[in-house]
């Protein structure tokens, strides 16, 4: 019964439709996936039953529904579909060869750019721990996923190396992504076959660092050509170092007041590089002892080199916010993919548009949790993202979650 004073909304949308809205239809208005699929020449010339446009949603809300099948997943899309296209209230689920057939005619490419075009940070000058010395705290790091065992996706990923006689039981799609640590936010991808290094594809993701950002990157990215390369940006580095015996040996220029120290980092060999200019870095040693017999030894490099503006401490301390990223590849892989789960798609191109997919949809819902969490003052950090996740899940089939396809979108996106 309705509480005194209480006064009937305008709209008659529950607050599951809004939220589904928000996810998906705000993050990825409509006019913007129509004008991504004209860009990419994916304009239908004929009326289909699944249009591009019912497509790109689908890809993205397939990453919701992993495990299900095709016809599980439109099933929850049914509602919006109906309302989306056209089609009578009565009109039969469409076939899993049928969604196929969409899919393929859709391709990776314009999945893709939807994502390229909306993933920009979400932290705000407000948020709690998202900025140093004035730069907002982004991280670098690669992982990989397993890919349906097919011909033409093992010809395409390659399989990792032979362990202990035996073959990797699946292909594996290899991925570098950049998010930002305080909202967990993928802000670029680059997805490649298992056999390139995650150097190789950060070097493709240079171009979306900028002198407002502090890249944090553990050991395993260090080069001094990618040192320079994201030098050169304006962005501020802080990457962990090796320390065996095939870790760069920096050359001592100056201590600094608060331990660091300043350092020349060069090649030794070819001779080319010995009569390059040397790299200027700043240097941070500290061990973590976490009662085990061998405490953990941490060597810094970073080009804040001025103590008074940034301390070793705090450097030290922002390294640790390099979990974060960790955490974002779990939440893909483990909550929104599902564990020990095989990406579906047969085809190196469906992969691709797959995990396009996944990653506009992890995006989605940390924009939501982002909005979420400005709205009611909270640490967006302190906001479940399986509590997020779950109830995007339930509101995905909802009225209203796909806007109506219109033959002259508005600019302004849907109603």
């Amino acid at each position: 019964m309705p509480r005194a004073g209480w006064v009937k909304p305008e709209s008659d949308r529950r607050f599951s439709d809004l939220v589904s809205v928000g996810v998906l239809s705000r993050v990825f208005p409509a006019h913007l996936v129509d004008e991504v699929i004209t860009e990419c020449g994916r304009t239908e010339r004929r009326h289909r039953s699944l249009p591009a446009r019912v497509m790109a949603y689908f890809a993205i809300g397939m990453a919701l529904d992993a495990s299900g099948s095709y016809e599980d997943v439109m099933a929850q899309l049914i509602d919006g579909l109906a309302w989306a296209s056209g089609w009578s209230q009565e009109f039969g689920l469409p076939s899993a060869s049928a969604i196929f057939q969409a899919r393929a005619r859709l391709g990776a490419e314009p999945i893709r750019r939807l994502f390229e075009r909306v993933a920009v940070p979400l932290a705000g000058p407000e948020m709690a721990g998202a900025f140093l010395a004035g730069r907002r705290m982004v991280a670098i790091d690669g992982t990989t996923l397993d890919v349906a065992d097919t011909a033409a996706n093992e010809e395409f990923f390659t399989r990792p190396p032979h362990s202990r006689g035996e073959a990797s039981a699946f292909p594996q799609a290899r991925i570098v992504a950049l998010a930002e640590c305080a909202t967990h936010a993928v802000l670029a991808a680059r997805i490649g076959a298992y056999k390139q290094s995650e150097a190789a594809l950060t070097r493709d993701l240079v171009d979306h660092l900028g002198p407002s950002m502090l890249l944090i990157a553990d050991r395993g990215f260090f080069s001094y050509k990618l040192w320079r390369q994201c030098a050169a940006t304006g962005a501020g580095l802080l990457w962990r170092m090796r320390t065996d015996a095939k870790a760069p040996r920096p050359v001592h220029v100056a201590d600094l007041l608060d331990g660091s120290w300043l350092a020349h980092l060069r090649r030794r060999t070819p001779a080319a590089e010995r009569n390059r200019t040397p790299i200027t870095a700043r240097i941070i040693d500290y061990t973590v002892d976490d009662g085990r017999d061998q405490p953990t030894v941490y060597r810094l490099a970073t080009t804040l080199t001025d103590p008074s503006q940034v301390s070793a401490a705090e450097l030290a301390a922002a390294y640790t916010r390099r979990w974060e990223i960790e955490m974002v590849f779990d939440e893909l892989k483990t909550h929104q993919r599902g564990p020990r789960m095989v990406l579906r798609s047969k085809s190196p191109e469906l992969v691709l548009q797959e995990i396009w997919g996944h990653l506009c949809c992890h995006y989605a819902i940390r924009a939501l949790m982002g909005q979420a969490g400005l709205a009611s003052g909270t640490d967006p950090g302190r906001i479940s993202f399986t509590t997020a996740l779950r109830t995007t899940r339930q509101t995905l089939a909802q009225p209203g979650a796909f806007p109506p396809l219109t033959s002259h979108p508005s600019p302004d996106g849907p109603p």
